[in-house]
């Protein structure tokens, strides 16, 4: 690219508005708030404007939100899950009166629930581009809130739903090769486009392991196996317990951290007591991102991670950013970091297999040290400005797309009224 395109190029950024509509967004800690907030940024220094619609959350400054363009409207507890909210329908059918003053380039909806709809619906009324981020492997998630219902069904309402929803839209996004071909499968013809979460240069600020072994009262010898996430069922997190279980024959003083928060909680302290591991998992919660939580890999031996429906796996590169080595089943879009085998190892999918491959790196500090400089290595070429372009691109694609063809634009909202 010569000066002449990149002046075009950062011409066209300036212009462009894109507004982003999501189900969850901070302080509802995840995946995709994760990846809204990585993107925002690096748009924002590439010169485009982003403004975000999520749920109001109790506690939530919305005088703070309307200075960074983040547009809360009210909403609901989820039945089952009490940190999520639904957006009223009333306010996501309002959405384009309220936002009337403002003129938007492009829509990019992160959620296939209410924000979905209500994304395509304005774009539809304003004749501009959709297009959607496919955060969730729904095919191996529903079951697990929805237990009522034959695990057959749920699969097959999953499919039909993903590409009913994609088919939709102007363009989709997926964070990984291996979600990319699942919806392929499942009958999407929208195309796809490749674009990962990538890491901001802060995650790789060292954090202080001795600190966080003090805060919570851990012996500085005891080996630390760790897992962060949402504690969810889809997590497969009573895997590692069980596997926890078989390695203390041969590492007995070895803790499980669990690190966050989610609706499997009490079925895992269950579990825990059940197996008598108190004195060998702990459970920490939610951590702050720049503080605790960094403190918490730092003090951890090994990251272990044994998710099966992952269609990136954001957290195994931030455990990898800052030198922590990762043990975790190579499963859909996590295979993509696990199987290069640079600061990872691909672990196996039984606990018995699990738990020895554990004990074996704990017993070698020296392939431990390797496996830490290569996982920062590694981590570095996920960069977030990278992926910030890429998606930029992709926006100005799609609208040029969009203006070329403003006959079929207009057709499509007329039929859609």
């Amino acid at each position: 690219m010569n000066m002449a395109d990149y002046g075009a190029t950062a011409q066209d950024n300036r212009r462009m508005h894109v507004l982003m509509l999501s189900d969850v967004y901070f302080p509802r800690i995840n995946g995709v708030s994760t990846s809204i907030q990585t993107f925002r940024n690096d748009l924002a220094h590439l010169g485009l404007r982003v403004t975000v619609v999520a749920p109001d959350y109790p506690g939530t400054d919305n005088e703070a939100d309307a200075t960074a363009d983040i547009v809360r409207l009210p909403s609901r507890a989820v039945p089952l899950d009490p940190e999520d909210r639904l957006m009223h329908w009333g306010h996501l059918v309002d959405l384009d009166r309220r936002l009337a003053s403002a003129e938007f380039d492009l829509v990019h909806v992160q959620t296939p629930f209410a924000a979905h709809y209500a994304g395509l619906r304005l774009a539809r009324a304003r004749g501009i581009p959709c297009i959607a981020t496919y955060h969730t492997h729904f095919e191996e998630y529903l079951f697990h809130y929805i237990r009522f219902l034959p695990r057959s069904l749920m699969r097959g309402a999953a499919r039909w739903l993903a590409q009913h929803q994609c088919n939709a839209l102007d363009a989709v996004v997926v964070p990984s090769q291996p979600m990319a071909a699942t919806l392929r499968d499942y009958g999407v013809k929208t195309p796809i486009h490749v674009i990962a979460t990538g890491l901001p240069e802060s995650q790789f600020a060292p954090g202080d392991g001795k600190r966080f072994r003090r805060t919570w009262h851990i012996a500085p010898e005891r080996k630390l196996a760790l897992f962060v996430g949402r504690v969810a069922f889809e997590k497969n997190i009573g895997f590692l317990i069980d596997m926890l279980s078989l390695a203390l024959h041969r590492q007995p003083q070895l803790m499980l951290v669990i690190a966050g928060e989610g609706p499997a909680l009490p079925a895992l302290r269950r579990q825990v007591s059940a197996a008598r591991l108190e004195e060998h998992v702990r459970f920490v919660g939610y951590l702050p991102r720049e503080s605790g939580l960094r403190d918490c890999y730092a003090a951890a031996d090994v990251f272990t991670f044994a998710s099966l429906t992952e269609t990136q796996g954001l957290v195994l590169l931030e455990a990898m950013a800052i030198g922590l080595p990762v043990l975790a089943i190579p499963a859909l879009g996590a295979a993509e970091i696990i199987i290069p085998r640079r600061g990872a190892v691909a672990a196996a999918d039984t606990p018995e297999a699990f738990a020895a491959q554990l004990v074996a790196l704990l017993e070698r500090p020296t392939k431990l040290a390797t496996l830490a400089v290569e996982a920062v290595a590694f981590a570095r070429e996920w960069d977030a400005a990278t992926q910030g372009a890429r998606l930029a691109a992709l926006y100005r694609d799609v609208s040029r797309v969009s203006a070329a063809v403003p006959a079929n634009r207009a057709l499509s909202v007329a039929t859609s009224r």
